[in-house]
């Protein structure tokens, strides 16, 4: 969740530092810092709150270095204070790590290191390592020190340390959470996510779990944690660094809900022939027999990409007629799942990082299960783990609400359901033609959909004081109502409950009165007659309803009167509707946000890759 940049070479390292601290923003966070070496001596700046205090800081009292570390700390350990903020030092002040993730036996370490003459001048539990190496530190470089610490730390971590007695030299270290290290022409960088060296490189390496990077002047050097050398292949990232940018718009939010028909266009491009209605998923690297041979899929995710997950359900059983559970990779490693070989664990990440996730598709591969990732980022553990993989190609999602990224997955668990379909023959050449002429009208159907922005943020500016919101949907749509209300939480701070609207009457209708808007997701479609009765039961108790609709039959406007809203998106094949469903319950919840004067990119408490447990 914390944000890490490091960078050795010929250029100023300070702008370099500041620069990617502020591209890893989105992940959230409570305070930053920054170390640099120069001449043998270590100068540490370091704030709570914002960036922009950092900055002050370093104005107020200035420091440059040949290399260094920079660091944006999301509070687990310690309260958010300028004391708890990292880098954090040794003893001596010669030893700079930052960290990323959780050290679970630190207060045993803490114990011990005191006993042992340590001083300890922060709450965090990452202080712990910069004793530790100070400890171990002898003539053979910070990275035998570093690997004889690793030897008493438990938990999931990523490391990035520096050394006034072994300059020259970054040391990064993972297990669980990412660590990037990207390679440029005479200078090296190391971070948290791709965003934070983007501008510089393109070509990166993602250290994997127990693999250490050892970064100098001449090179990178990598190993596992007993100093064994590593092969590591370098990806080259496609993304355009000003994708990374606002490009105009008030919040990268915004910018990445506007950017949903490139993103599934680019999901779907070259994936598929509408002429043959074949589709074409080359990295899944699972054979025809062995997907013929599955007999149940377990999908496993977490927030909105289980939502994705739950829609996707409605996809796989629809056209591959195959059995599936959707899980919280939270939750699914605490029962007694039963798989086999013949299940395939399908997970869904943006980051492809995310702790919960990784863990539960180890849980199912140990039992035997074959896997599939469904991610965003090229390279990243989730896509390394898994036999096969489907890459959304999205792009980079900065802020922390995810929109693009869940209609890219939608589009991909679409492709997927399609490709299984296809190799199971559950689907016939013209059913295939059908519903990819009906995926390859999407892109054009999002921009449409974008166009309700303007009524949008009317509706916003009439129900931005609200406190409570419920959201009804049935069928494919009823994920849609699940995601409409965790993205007004996210971003607004409202509370918001989604339903499936079958299950009002279960009890959330006895929240409804004249205080209370009801949004009504209510496409023509097989249940269409069932969600009316559902709007009349809300009206009959005094709700107020915003219904989201398409073209059909009854124009819900001559059923729905002011104060209630109608909202059109425009018409789809029925399994498709969720993707143009979400967009303007995304706009609605972005333009309350800001309505309402809140961090829309950065909400609070919440980071963008959820990489401890």
């Amino acid at each position: 969740m914390c944000g890490i940049i490091g960078y050795i070479g010929s250029k100023e390292v300070l702008p370099i530092l500041i620069e990617g601290l502020r591209r890893l923003e989105y992940r959230g966070y409570d305070s930053a810092g920054v170390a640099v070496v120069r001449k043998g001596e270590v100068s540490v700046r370091r704030s709570a709150g914002k960036l922009g205090k950092l900055e002050q800081i370093i104005e107020r009292d200035p420091l440059d270095g040949d290399y260094g570390i920079g660091h944006t700390r999301w509070a687990t350990h310690g309260r958010p204070t300028e004391e708890n903020a990292h880098p954090h030092r040794d003893c001596r002040g010669r030893i700079v790590v930052v960290h990323n993730g959780i050290i679970e036996n630190y207060l045993d370490l803490k114990r011990q290191l005191e006993h042992e003459g340590h001083q300890f001048v922060t709450e965090t539990d990452t202080e712990i390592v910069a004793h530790l190496v100070e400890r171990e530190m002898q003539d053979d470089g910070l990275e035998n020190a570093v690997r004889r610490a690793l030897l008493n730390l438990r938990g999931l971590f990523a490391l990035v340390l520096i050394s006034a007695d072994d300059p020259e030299k970054i040391v990064a270290v993972r297990n669980g959470p990412p660590i990037v290290v990207g390679l440029g022409d005479a200078e090296f960088f190391v971070a948290s996510d791709i965003p934070a060296i983007l501008s510089h490189t393109r070509d990166v390496v993602f250290l994997g779990d127990e693999e250490m990077a050892v970064i100098t002047r001449n090179g990178v050097e990598f190993t596992d944690y007993s100093g064994r050398a590593v092969s590591k292949a370098t990806q080259r990232v496609a993304w355009d660094p000003v994708m990374a940018e606002k490009a105009g718009y008030k919040h990268f939010m915004l910018k990445e809900i506007f950017e949903q028909p490139w993103a599934v266009r680019e999901t779907i491009l070259g994936r598929v022939s509408t002429e043959t209605g074949r589709v074409f998923l080359e990295e899944l690297n699972l054979s025809p027999a062995d997907l013929r041979g599955v007999e149940k899929i377990l999908i496993l995710a977490c927030g909105t990409s289980w939502h994705a997950g739950l829609v996707g359900k409605f996809f796989l059983e629809e056209l591959a007629r195959i059995p599936v559970e959707v899980d919280y990779g939270s939750e699914y490693r605490y029962r007694s799942a039963i798989v086999s070989d013949r299940t395939l664990a399908v997970v869904i990440t943006q980051s492809g990082e995310t702790a919960d996730t990784l863990a539960a598709l180890r849980e199912a591969k140990r039992n035997g299960a074959r896997s599939v990732a469904i991610c965003n980022v090229v390279g990243s553990m989730a896509t390394r783990e898994s036999e096969g993989t489907v890459y959304t190609h999205a792009g980079p999602e900065i802020g922390v609400a995810s929109t693009k990224a869940f209609t890219s997955q939608l589009a991909a668990l679409h492709l997927l359901a399609l490709y299984l379909g296809q190799v199971r023959e559950t689907v016939s050449r013209d059913e295939a033609r059908e519903h990819l002429s009906a995926l390859g009208q999407l892109p054009r159907l999002l921009e449409q959909a974008l166009k309700c922005e303007p009524l949008i943020k009317d509706v916003a500016h009439r129900f931005h004081q609200h406190r409570d919101f419920l959201y009804l949907g049935r069928g494919v749509n009823y994920p849609i109502a699940l995601e409409g209300a965790l993205k007004l939480k996210e971003i607004s701070y409202i509370h918001a409950e989604g339903y499936p609207a079958g299950e009002m009457k279960h009890g959330p209708i006895a929240l409804i009165d004249e205080h209370m808007p009801v949004v009504a997701l209510a496409p023509h479609d097989a249940v269409f007659e069932k969600m009316i009765g559902n709007i009349q039961e809300a009206k009959t108790r005094g709700g107020i309803v915003i219904a989201l609709t398409d073209p059909g039959e009854l124009d819900l406007s001559t059923m729905l009167k002011p104060p209630d809203v109608v909202l059109t998106v425009p018409k789809a094949h029925w399994l498709l509707t969720p993707i143009l469903m979400v967009v303007p319950l995304q706009l609605l919840a972005y333009h309350i946000a800001v309505r309402r004067g809140c961090d829309v990119d950065q909400p609070r408490n919440l980071a963008k890759s959820v990489t401890v447990e």
